[in-house]
């Protein structure tokens, strides 16, 4: 889903509800996308900001939101068995199935 979303694969990091400031909220637009995951988006420019499971105490943010250096590292590729076949994971972190 993630690929079909992106057009690619997706880079996000996931974090406290608690912990998030929205600048811009009256921007962002929201899609079921089922019935357990909403998707937010800029509603300008379309870019995919948010992975948001309301029942849980987190949200995803996809890196691209982010203006300045994060600093962030990967820890770890998700759903690699659904990736796209014209590509390789070669960075040596562990890899998820599903």
């Amino acid at each position: 889903m993630c690929r079909k979303h992106t057009g690619h694969y997706e880079a996000g990091t996931d974090v406290p509800r608690s912990a998030v400031t929205v600048a811009g909220e009256d921007k962002l637009t929201w899609f079921q996308s089922s019935e357990n995951v909403r998707r937010g988006f800029c509603s300008v420019c379309g870019s995919s900001l948010f992975f948001d499971p309301p029942a849980l105490d987190w949200i995803g943010i996809m890196m691209g939101a982010f203006d300045t250096p994060t600093n962030t590292k990967l820890a770890y590729h998700i759903f690699v068995a659904d990736k796209g076949d014209y590509y390789d994971i070669t960075d040596g972190l562990p890899q998820n199935l599903q």
